[in-house]
């Protein structure tokens, strides 16, 4: 599940850089607005799947209170979720393994 939402983070971060480093300058430096409205339902789209993504699979997986603080932070900035997606990886990591280990449970 971490490895989906850093999937998910990926794409809230892409969205973020699209409408802060794309969508805006186009609007406000050459007078074209066409992409703010498309791009910005996608981030808000993205940003939305991110918090709800955060609870679901994040939810009993271990993270701290700063950790969750960290998260949801990370979402409100550009390049947060870039930088955070390596706390992300080191939880990921040490999860618990899908099909832990019992005497009668043969691996694949």
């Amino acid at each position: 599940m971490i490895k989906l939402f850093r999937y998910i983070g990926l794409a809230e971060g892409v969205t973020t850089l699209a409408l802060f480093l794309v969508a805006m300058p186009a609007k406000y430096w050459l007078g074209n607005p066409a992409l703010v409205p498309p791009v910005g339902a996608l981030h808000g789209a993205a940003f939305i799947t991110y918090i709800l993504a955060m609870i679901i699979c994040l939810w009993g997986r271990g993270f701290t209170p700063w950790e969750w603080t960290r998260t949801t932070i990370a979402s409100f900035f550009p390049f947060g979720t870039f930088l955070n997606d390596a706390m992300l990886k080191r939880k990921q990591s040490v999860a618990a393994p899908i099909f832990p280990e019992t005497p009668d449970t043969p691996h694949p």
